[in-house]
């Protein structure tokens, strides 16, 4: 690199990359010393224990299924809100009246906090007067609507329907944002040859979308383990186990339920397993995701 390219580029570099190691790396680091103690967070006095809260982590039973929950939104969630959004996607793409509109109603509830959206599907789940129940006793289905949506049995699913209904609007922008760079001559000599709008999607639509579904996939393996306030706040006072998910167990491990729990050093272990988690699934899902770039 020339000298006077070094002498523009980091000047610029160098404000991105201290922030970065201020708030990533040198966080990163301190949490990796804090698993390796038994310490309280309160206190000033740490007790160096080496890996074991990492190898009590392995035999930890509720760390598995948090762990198995979490990987279950990720991998049923991601399926639904992938299918919707490329089915809305191929629905509103294009130009015509009205489109629009309807792209701003699902993009919608990401505008909206996470503790409102919360509070919303709550009442819409609640058994006595929530509005699934009201609606299926309107349509004659009493037997169904007696069903308790956030019971044990089927909270988890319950939540899960609610995280995709979220989720949809964010990843249809998105796809609908790379279809829109798909040039419109591609449709054009497609419709001349007899393809039909169907095969079409599967055709151009979605060949030419695959960078931007694999970016969205990463983006959704982060959303998916990192989800903490709405399943917190969706419960109304405290969240049942059928739907914690890692980050909601790491607080708990750190600051206690009803009555106070105050293992830092534990927590951070889990903390660092799902960093750990996460990278490796990222990795690999550009790894097997990639393919040849596609000029257009």
């Amino acid at each position: 690199m020339n000298t006077w390219l070094k002498r523009i580029v980091v000047p610029f570099l160098a404000p991105a990359a201290i922030l970065y190691l201020v708030f990533f790396v040198f966080p990163a680091v301190q949490s990796l010393w804090v698993s390796l103690h038994n310490w309280s967070g309160f206190t000033r006095d740490m007790t160096f224990i080496g890996v074991r809260n990492f190898t009590e982590a392995l035999k930890d039973k509720t760390f598995h299924r948090v762990l198995m929950q979490s990987l279950g939104l990720v991998f049923f969630g991601g399926i639904l809100t992938f299918c919707l959004s490329l089915f809305f996607t191929g629905l509103l793409g294009g130009k015509g009246r009205g489109k629009g509109f309807f792209r701003a109603v699902i993009f919608s509830p990401n505008v909206i906090t996470m503790v409102a959206l919360a509070t919303l599907w709550g009442f819409i789940y609640n058994p006595r007067f929530g509005l699934l129940n009201s609606l299926l006793r309107a349509l004659g289905l009493t037997r169904l609507a007696e069903v308790s949506w956030m019971g044990p049995d089927l909270v988890y699913w319950s939540i899960l329907a609610a995280v995709v209904w979220i989720y949809v609007g964010f990843y249809t922008v998105l796809f609908m944002a790379g279809a829109d760079k798909i040039p419109i001559a591609f449709y054009e000599a497609a419709k001349l040859e007899g393809a039909g709008n169907l095969r079409m999607f599967f055709t151009i639509t979605f060949p030419l979308l695959w960078d931007v579904i694999s970016m969205g996939i990463v983006y959704w393996i982060i959303d998916g383990f990192m989800q903490f306030e709405f399943y917190y706040a969706v419960s109304g006072s405290f969240p049942p186990i059928q739907i914690w998910t890692i980050p909601i167990y790491v607080v708990i491990l750190a600051f206690g339920k009803r009555t106070p729990i105050y293992r830092m050093g534990y927590a951070t272990a889990i903390a660092f397993y799902l960093l750990v988690i996460v990278t490796l699934l990222v990795t690999l899902s550009r790894k097997f995701l990639r393919r040849t770039a596609v000029e257009y």
